[in-house]
């Protein structure tokens, strides 16, 4: 078997659908499927079973999973070593954040790229967290007050987060109003935000919740923006905003630290060198 073989087992292997291996791998699913059906045929034997939840790896999936992900680990490694011996400040730089962040650092992102304009960079949104080992990102802008110790990098600032709603439902609900009167908007059920449950429980008893979405934070603020209800937003977002109002004071318990973070390997390639040093040294004046 080759490498990219084992690249297509791998990936159904983790992601459980034709869809999101494809999405993964950045090919069609109908391609996924069909070199997945063209190793069985070659090795004769069933490397994975379809079931309604999805493709569940058999016995001879799971170790042909498993020794790809011996062989991506070595490649990523060597890949790794190669790219951060390269000293040219030009090519491509990966950047992954989440939307809050990116709202904060966007003008740290333009003005990088006007001083490097031979860096090619792509900035990737998502509140998933990407993963630096599998290469999904060279460098992340990640909101975390634990960092795993299998990144570098450093703390470049804090996030702190209050309460908020439209101008129009704070005047409408008046001055007096408590937590608790308010509508709120939570998170989908599905994800298991037992964190806002317990906050609510303690500091909004009895609060009406008018809708849940889901893991998108762009459409949580857009909903609290449209007073559909309220719900924490980051200080630096929505004391910014004058159609936003500020509800109680800040929640300390739910602050974060900002970490710029790389794989060792990485560090001392010259682009991501450059992109660590720009926005610890341009970032904005408070988070």
């Amino acid at each position: 078997m080759e490498w990219d073989d084992l690249r297509y087992v791998l990936a159904i292997a983790r992601d459980g659908t034709l869809s999101r291996a494809a999405a993964s791998l950045g090919v069609s699913h109908t391609t996924v499927a069909r070199r997945v059906r063209a190793i069985e045929q070659t090795l004769g034997v069933r490397l994975f079973d379809q079931t309604p939840d999805g493709f569940v790896a058999t016995a001879a999936g799971r170790d042909v999973a498993a020794v790809a992900e011996r062989m991506e680990s070595d490649v990523l490694s060597l890949e790794g070593r190669v790219l951060g011996r390269d000293e040219r400040l030009q090519g491509a730089l990966r950047v992954a954040t989440m939307d809050i962040l990116f709202r904060r650092y966007q003008g740290v992102l333009a003005s990088f790229m006007t001083r490097y304009p031979s860096v090619e960079l792509t900035v990737v949104v998502n509140d998933r967290e990407v993963s630096l080992a599998r290469r999904e990102a060279d460098v992340a802008l990640r909101m975390t007050s634990a960092p795993p110790e299998h990144l570098v990098g450093r703390r470049i600032g804090r996030v702190e987060f209050a309460v908020y709603g439209s101008k129009a439902l704070v005047e409408h609900m008046g001055p007096d109003a408590g937590y608790a009167e308010y509508p709120w908007i939570h998170w989908d059920e599905r994800m298991n935000m037992t964190w806002l449950d317990a906050w609510l429980a303690a500091r909004a008893p009895g609060a009406r919740i008018a809708m849940r979405v889901d893991a998108s934070s762009m459409v949580m603020r857009q909903a609290i923006a449209a007073g559909i209800g309220v719900h924490f937003l980051a200080t630096f977002d929505g004391d910014s905003d004058p159609a936003l109002r500020r509800i109680g004071a800040i929640a300390p318990e739910f602050q974060r630290d900002v970490w710029l973070l790389t794989l060792p390997d990485l560090r001392g390639t010259s682009r991501v060198r450059a992109f660590l040093d720009h926005v610890a040294r341009d970032q904005p004046e408070s988070t």
